[in-house]
């Protein structure tokens, strides 16, 4: 489902993605636009404008398209590059659910408003472990893009509900929203671990145990001693 979304917002994206790489636009300026419009969003859910709020978070993920889109073909992507998307693809989601936070946090005592404070904290922690898991394993050598709830299904899931059902019936639909990513992003960071740890095992499938660099070097100058002596 999310690689036929994906197909369809490229497709329609794609007269942008043209015009942006024939005026050769940098991909970093892309990025850092996406991060200014996603961030707005937190401002609009502290205002209690969520369906303005739905509409950029929604607005600001396409970024995400189009940046590395507009990278690939315009030959400059770079390692900086994909460090500064992604770090502000971090800050943009902490900003959101910031703003959540704030919508719910008005001082109001019933107990489903406290349960969603809990409940935004969680889904948050959880949004951030799946992307810690992921670059912990590729500084591993492993590739790590299992899983459900990753960024484009998180950005998705809450500015749809946003946008579409706003605080209608006391925001229901953000709820289930929320409360289904506080379960949901954590059992991926959870899948996650377990899928690296399958592949890191000395017994098991995949690339085998991964070698630490002081465990490299122990055996590259055991190595040398062993070819000096013969």
């Amino acid at each position: 489902m999310r690689k036929t979304v994906e197909r369809g917002l490229l497709a329609a994206l794609q007269p942008i993605i043209d015009i942006l790489v024939r005026r050769r636009v940098h991909p970093n300026v892309l990025s850092t636009i996406g991060f200014l419009i996603t961030i707005t969003s937190a401002f609009a859910f502290h205002s209690h404008h969520v369906r303005t709020a739905g509409i950029l978070i929604l607005l600001g993920g396409s970024f995400d398209l189009l940046d590395g889109r507009v990278a690939r073909a315009t030959g400059l992507a770079s390692k900086f590059g994909a460090f500064y998307d992604s770090t502000l693809d971090r800050m943009s989601e902490v900003a959101v659910y910031l703003g959540i936070l704030s919508l719910y946090n008005d001082y109001r005592l019933e107990l489903g408003d406290v349960g969603m404070i809990y409940a935004i904290m969680l889904a948050m922690a959880g949004s951030l472990m799946i992307s810690y898991t992921r670059a912990r394993a590729e500084g591993l050598g492993i590739d790590c893009k299992v899983g459900l709830m990753q960024r484009g299904e998180r950005v998705i899931l809450i500015g749809l509900a946003s946008l579409l059902f706003g605080e209608d019936n006391n925001g229901l639909a953000l709820r289930v929203v929320i409360y289904a990513l506080a379960v949901l992003a954590n059992l991926t960071a959870v899948h996650r671990i377990i899928w690296v740890y399958r592949h890191t095992r000395p017994s098991g499938n995949g690339i085998g145990p991964v070698e630490t660099k002081e465990a490299a070097t122990d055996r590259v100058g055991a190595e040398k001693s062993t070819t000096s002596t013969t």
